[in-house]
């Protein structure tokens, strides 16, 4: 494991972290307290094993073990919320409206769907890596996994237009063919 190595996957951490955390100061907080750990244990780290899954397991324990309290996730959450931070300027307004039914009906996930659905639909971690990174069975990860992307399709279909442009991952358009 080399710096460049740990450096390749710093925006796959954010991004996941951001997920998380709801707040981009507190999501680089995270994965600084992440990088810090891996430093600190790089002699733990098994040069046959998968560097990207060890990573986002120390983020991943990191969050859970209590670092991010309820009231900064609160208060990420309504900032979230106010500033628009999902906007983008080069997508179409119905884009936009898509893009954030789509993100609310990730909010509402349970956060054990969540955080598999984030780990192989936004960062493309395969179901056995992201087994690895919660510490859990393949078989639970494959169920929470399925039932997300179900709940997420029930959802947008529900709140959705006629047709939708946008698509859940491993799955189906949101609007049946």
């Amino acid at each position: 494991m080399t710096d460049l190595d740990v450096v390749a996957h710093i925006q796959r951490l954010r991004r996941y972290a951001r997920f998380l955390c709801r707040d981009a100061a507190d999501a680089d907080d995270l994965v600084q307290e992440t990088l810090v750990k891996a430093i600190r244990r790089a002699g733990q780290f098994r040069p046959d094993a998968d560097l990207r899954a060890w990573l986002f397991g120390i983020l991943h324990n990191t969050f859970v073990s209590g670092t991010r309290t309820s009231e900064r996730q609160r208060r990420a959450i309504d900032r979230n919320e106010s500033d628009g931070e999902y906007r983008s300027q080069n997508l179409a307004q119905e884009t936009r409206i898509e893009l954030r039914r789509a993100l609310a009906a990730v909010d509402r996930l349970p956060e054990d769907q969540r955080r598999v659905v984030l780990l192989v639909s936004v960062d493309g971690m395969s179901t056995d890596e992201a087994a690895v990174v919660l510490g859990l069975p393949v078989g639970t990860v494959r169920s929470r996994l399925a039932r997300g992307r179900e709940a997420l399709r029930r959802a947008l279909r529900s709140e959705g237009p006629a047709r939708s442009t946008l698509r859940v991952v491993g799955g189906h358009d949101v609007q049946d063919d």
